[in-house]
């Protein structure tokens, strides 16, 4: 069944403080990415709840966003950085491993780095692309950093201190599918992603997925209702105080024990501790990537780049 909801009203701060936490603004309405599932959201609920606020600004309030120089401004070279380092099971899509240094020959397997890539340089965007820890530095040099597919343990200490400051000066971050597969230690990682950590999914297979949020743009060109192909990813934690853009029918996410049933996200945004996140878990399917027929397909190709633009700076974020 198409869920009606259509979006969350933010978290606008908080903080830990002790043993406690304290809110400095409620959540309220109802459904999809209010931390509750589908309930009313208040403070007591939200602790009772076990939903962890992660000790930033996060949710769908623009005073969450720190315009400290990392997000696009006229003029500027567009440009992002393309992370696909993965320290455990690897997607086909990404193939295989990359040279050491920041934009090493692609292999012929490489055909999400080389999509994302090419679809980039389409809309007048600079795409570099590593998977060296070493060239996971100067992030502010782009106005977004995309994890795709990169996961279990992605980053050192360094990496994640330059992606947080990075993210604290107003960047952008991507995730695309298996970047809910990384960092499961590190809890600014995981409200990063919305609160929100891949727990397991079903073998990829068809499915449909619901345009719940029209109003952004990067769902503003979408049907209610289309096709795709994915693993279709089950979440725990379940994604809070984001903005849902689409989610995936009931049929199809009660095919696994795990699924969320009617308000299953597959694509949300939000603001975090300073800067832009826009997020989706598809893209499992090497096809996508590729010019290689997937019901589907283009609707998800303009989905992830109008989504980048907006993480950029380029194009209004996160409409609710």
């Amino acid at each position: 069944m198409r869920s009606s909801i259509r979006s969350a009203v933010g978290l606008v701060a908080a903080a830990a403080l002790g043993a406690g936490m304290m809110l400095a603004g409620t959540a309220a309405g109802n459904g999809n990415g209010n931390g509750l599932g589908g309930q009313p959201a208040t403070a007591s609920q939200i602790y009772l709840d076990e939903i962890t606020d992660y000790g930033v600004c996060r949710g769908l309030d623009p005073a969450c966003y720190n315009e400290w120089g990392n997000g696009w401004v006229e003029g500027e070279q567009k440009r992002i950085l393309i992370w696909s380092r993965t320290a455990g099971p690897r997607h086909a899509h990404l193939g295989t491993p990359l040279a050491p240094g920041l934009n090493p020959p692609l292999n012929a397997d490489n055909v999400a780095q080389a999509g994302l890539k090419a679809w980039a340089e389409e809309r007048g965007i600079a795409a570099d692309y590593t998977e060296d820890l070493a060239s996971f530095s100067r992030l502010n040099n782009y106005q977004a950093v995309v994890f795709l597919s990169s996961n279990r343990d992605t980053l050192d200490d360094t990496a994640q201190t330059n992606l947080m400051q990075y993210v604290r000066g107003g960047g952008g971050f991507v995730g695309i599918h298996n970047a809910f597969g990384a960092e499961y230690h590190w809890e600014y990682y995981e409200g990063l992603l919305g609160g929100a950590n891949f727990y397991n999914h079903g073998p990829n297979r068809d499915g449909t997925v619901e345009t719940i949020n029209d109003r952004d743009v990067s769902t503003s060109f979408l049907p209610e209702t289309w096709a795709f192909k994915d693993e279709w990813y089950n979440l725990t934690p379940y994604p809070s105080f984001v903005n849902v853009l689409l989610e995936v029918d009931r049929a199809t996410s009660e095919a696994t024990v795990a699924g969320h049933g009617e308000s299953h996200p597959v694509s949300w945004c939000q603001y975090y501790d300073g800067g832009k996140a826009w997020l989706t878990t598809l893209g499992h399917d090497a096809a996508a990537w590729t010019a290689a027929p997937l019901p589907g397909d283009e609707f998800f190709k303009r989905h992830v780049m109008e989504g980048l633009e907006s993480a950029m700076g380029i194009k209004p974020f996160c409409a609710a």
